[in-house]
Formats: structure tokens, C-alpha cells, sequence
């Protein structure tokens, strides 16, 4: 079911959307060689307590034959594309990429946000993939207007990967957010023809390509979460919530 978000809702989605975008920020400051992905988890677990908020992913369950995600955030190292789960014994290294995935409740309302780091010096072609992937995401945050067909944002954010040859996740989507952390619609990041729903005003929406170096195929790990590339190359994220207006798109997840 399609949900219209009333301006009281998408003004509680604002101040949610500004929570995930401050934690995101701080997370920013801690990331660097030698800290472990468990070490980001605590830091959203302490972010919470101090703000008196819970973390969305925490035992977050799809479906009842997959268990409960057991961390408050993902971390999707390298080759992970998305849905990485937090450990101890991982370490961040020179020349890594890390994808931080945030989704604090604030008053009942899901704040959804993340982004690819760089982890010290990394190739030249990694910073190309990830500044690519960032800019991919405001392609399609820009065609999130009313009235506007579902497909063009697919289609905009394909024509604007082609020339790189890079291969776009088509597996996983961006995704109708609000009281409930994911919703219809979904929002595919490749073009097909097939998605001729019509955007209104009132929708909040993610926009989140997945963006792999190599082939755009992906596979699922045992634990049933983590998702990686099938060659092994690298891939990158961003995220933002966007609240369709009758102007056009804004992006609730930033400071």
C-alpha cells in the first residue's frame, strides 16, 4: 500500500532524517585504520542511550525463516554490498572502503542514511567508484518529482553509470520509508520499463544505488544478511530519505 505522508508526518520525518544525519557525521570521525566494525556498532549503541532512541536494524526481522539482524547498524566492508553485519575480529585497513548504513526511530519515524568511507588512502579508481556511486544517488534523487514515472529513476541513474562500466545492484532497491522502516514503493536503480507507477506528493522514498567496480551479479552469504559481490569486486553505497513535495524532492537526511 502506498502511503501519503501528511506535512505534521513529514515534518516528524524531518527531525528523524536529521538524527540519522548527525550520527552518520559523528561516525565519520571515527572511522580509520585499525578501529573494528564492532567498535562503529558501539558507537550507535551509545549514540541511542544518549538520545533516548533505538536503532531500526536491532533484531530488525523480513522474514520468519531469517533470523533477526543482531546489530543497531550495518557495515558493508570492500566487496559487501549491503547488510553487513558488525564484528569484533573485523578490522578497517589502509586503502579500504566502508559502507555505513543508519536508520534511528525518532517519535515512530524511520531516519534512513548511509554512505561509502574511504579508510585512509585508497586507488585512485576506488575514489572514482565511490564519488561516481555518490553522484549516481542524486541523479536519481532528482527525478523523484510528482508525477514523474517510478522507471525514470532507473533510467536516469543507468545513463549516467553506462560510460563507467560499472554494473548497477538490481537484486536490492531504494524503498518507501515513514512509521514503517521499509514500504512501498520500491525504487529501482536501473531502468525498467516495467515500473510505470506514477510519484505523488506526500511519498517518502530512499534513493540507493549499489554501485560494483566489476559485474552487477550478487550473492548471499550463510548468515543470510550479508550480501557481497559474485566476482569479488568492490562496491559502493549512498543513501539519502527524500520527501516528494509538490516542488519537488527534498532530502530529509542531512544537517
Amino acid at each position: 500500500m502506498i502511503i501519503i505522508h501528511s506535512k505534521k508526518e513529514i515534518e516528524k520525518m524531518r527531525a528523524a532524517g536529521r538524527v540519522a544525519a548527525q550520527l552518520l557525521a559523528e561516525i565519520e570521525t571515527i572511522i580509520k585504520p585499525g578501529i573494528s566494525t564492532e567498535d562503529i556498532n558501539q558507537y550507535a549503541v551509545e549514540f541511542g542511550l544518549k538520545h533516548k532512541i533505538v536503532m531500526a536494524p536491532y533484531n530488525y526481522v523480513v522474514s520468519p525463516d531469517c533470523p533477526p539482524f543482531p546489530k543497531h547498524l550495518c557495515t558493508s566492508v570492500n566487496n559487501v554490498v549491503c547488510h553487513g553485519i558488525p564484528r569484533k575480529n573485523e578490522y578497517l585497513k589502509k586503502g579500504d572502503i566502508i559502507n555505513v548504513d543508519v536508520t534511528p526511530i525518532v517519535e515512530g519515524f524511520h531516519g534512513d542514511t548511509s554512505r561509502t568511507f574511504l579508510v585512509g588512502n585508497v586507488p585512485e579508481a576506488t575514489k572514482k567508484l565511490v564519488e561516481v556511486t555518490k553522484e549516481a544517488m542524486y541523479v536519481g534523487i532528482e527525478q523523484l518529482r510528482p508525477g514523474n514515472c517510478i522507471s525514470n529513476v532507473g533510467l536516469a541513474i543507468s545513463k549516467f553509470i553506462a560510460p563507467h562500466g560499472y554494473g548497477i545492484v538490481e537484486e536490492l532497491s531504494g524503498h518507501g520509508v515513514g512509521r514503517k522502516f521499509h514500504q512501498e514503493p520500491s525504487i529501482f536503480h536501473y531502468y525498467n520499463p516495467k515500473y510505470k507507477m506514477l510519484l505523488k506528493a506526500g511519498m517518502l522514498v530512499t534513493c540507493e544505488p549499489m554501485i560494483n567496480m566489476g559485474g552487477k551479479e550478487v550473492v548471499s552469504l550463510d548468515d543470510q544478511w550479508t550480501i557481497v559481490t559474485r566476482d569479488g569486486s568492490l562496491s559502493a553505497q549512498w543513501e539519502h530519505t527524500v520527501a516528494i513535495l509538490d516542488d519537488g524532492p527534498e532530502i530529509l537526511t542531512k544537517l
